[in-house]
Formats: structure tokens, C-alpha cells, sequence
């Protein structure tokens, strides 16, 4: 991530108080940033495949399931992961 801004945001208490908990006080930042991150991920995602399915069939189950393999980085043809 390049450079950092503070930005005063709200939250439930008991959502922050949840996080500091798991990742303590040093990591609070870090954390928040990372689900952002994965948030607007998804949310590009989720334009990408509706620009798609504007021009194309629907996807099928399989097609989704092969996606989210690759999303998770499983191995094989199967979707699911090694144990």
C-alpha cells in the first residue's frame, strides 16, 4: 500500500472492541485496511461479472465454483481444498 492518511471514520463500539481484541491495539490500522481492501475487491468483482453477463449467458454454477477455486488458490479439479 502506498503512503498513509488518517481518516477519522465510526464504527460500532462493539465491532472496533471486537477487532483491537482479536488483533491488538498496534494492529487496529492494519486490519481495517485489509478488509477494505477485500471489500472493494469483491465489489470490482461483482461490476466485472455483471458487465459480463450484460454481453453474455448468465454463468453456471461451475463456472462460479472454478472462480472461487482460483480466488482461494485450491489445487486440482475438484474446488476444494487440500486439508
Amino acid at each position: 500500500m502506498s503512503g498513509s492518511k488518517k481518516y477519522s471514520i465510526s464504527l460500532p463500539e462493539n465491532l472496533a472492541e471486537a477487532v483491537r481484541a482479536h488483533v491488538g491495539p498496534g494492529s487496529f490500522s492494519a486490519y481495517v485496511a485489509e478488509a477494505l481492501e477485500q471489500r472493494v475487491a469483491m465489489d470490482k468483482l461483482g461490476e466485472i461479472v455483471a458487465d459480463f453477463e450484460t454481453d453474455n449467458d448468465p454463468l453456471t454454477r461451475e463456472e462460479v465454483e472454478a472462480a472461487r477455486a482460483l480466488l482461494r488458490h485450491d489445487r486440482g479439479d475438484s474446488g476444494q481444498a487440500a486439508a
